[in-house]
């Protein structure tokens, strides 16, 4: 746990993330290896959505810390909840998944034909080929998810972070996008997934990281997945007490 870390690694050292002075991650310590497929889960309010935010640098830690493997801090790929996107900014499919040639190009620059073609070759791996003149508001939810997961691929990150991808989308879209995030896998990227269909993670994560705030488990997914973890997780939530302050350990 302590020996130097690679590249695309994670690891987190009594990580504590809080909001307004109230903790939402305890104590949190572990490591995402390099190439691993994981599966964060576990009540409403676990602060599976607070890590993803503190891993991504968009909050800061309350206490502990989030470190790096060579340049995987620099290269992250984040798609977000859907319900954090305004849906009714007019723009088109194409433009939206060129984005993800932002760091590249900035926000002066013009797509080469090369850039061009891989949006493309994007919205074909995700079953949208033909739809890059539609604007975003036109997609139905499924068709949206498509499109960001689009925007993922041409990002071409060694580290990958999924808020919630498969949250109320059809059946035909969660498998298909199951099998882009089954590609990344096989890439060997390291793939960050917050997720609530546990069946779902059984099937499709080797690894699982069980939170209510804390770390209740950690580690391929069969033994995360008991019933006696889910069971104290259950328990966990409900003392949960929203008003208490942050510990001194980590104030």
């Amino acid at each position: 746990m302590d020996g130097p870390l690679d590249a695309a690694s994670i690891r987190l050292r009594n990580l504590t993330v809080a909001y307004r002075g109230h903790p939402a991650v305890h104590h949190l310590s572990g490591e995402f290896a390099p190439g691993s497929l994981t599966a964060v889960v576990g009540p409403n309010g676990a602060g599976k959505t607070s890590l993803l935010a503190a891993i991504m640098g968009r909050v800061r830690p309350a206490g502990g810390e989030v470190q790096f493997g060579a340049g995987s801090r620099s290269r992250m790929a984040w798609l977000p909840q859907q319900a954090e996107i305004d849906r009714s900014f007019p723009i088109r499919v194409f433009d939206l998944v060129a984005l993800g040639h932002w760091s590249r190009i900035g926000s002066l620059g013009g797509l080469r034909t090369a850039q061009h073609d891989a949006v493309l070759r994007a919205l074909d791996a995700v079953g949208l080929g033909g739809f890059e003149r539609r604007g975003i508001a036109e997609l139905s939810a499924g068709q949206f998810q498509r499109v960001l997961f689009a925007r993922v691929l041409l990002q071409d990150a060694p580290v990958i972070l999924l808020d919630e991808p498969f949250n109320a989308i059809d059946a035909r879209t969660t498998a298909d996008l199951l099998s882009v995030v089954a590609r990344w896998h096989a890439e060997a990227r390291t793939v960050i997934a917050v997720l609530h269909d546990l069946e779902q993670v059984r099937q499709h994560f080797d690894r699982t990281l069980l939170m209510a705030r804390r770390c209740i488990a950690w580690g391929p997914t069969a033994e995360v997945l008991h019933a006696e973890n889910l069971f104290r997780a259950r328990q966990m939530a409900e003392a949960w007490d929203d008003d208490a302050p942050l510990c001194e350990e980590a104030a």
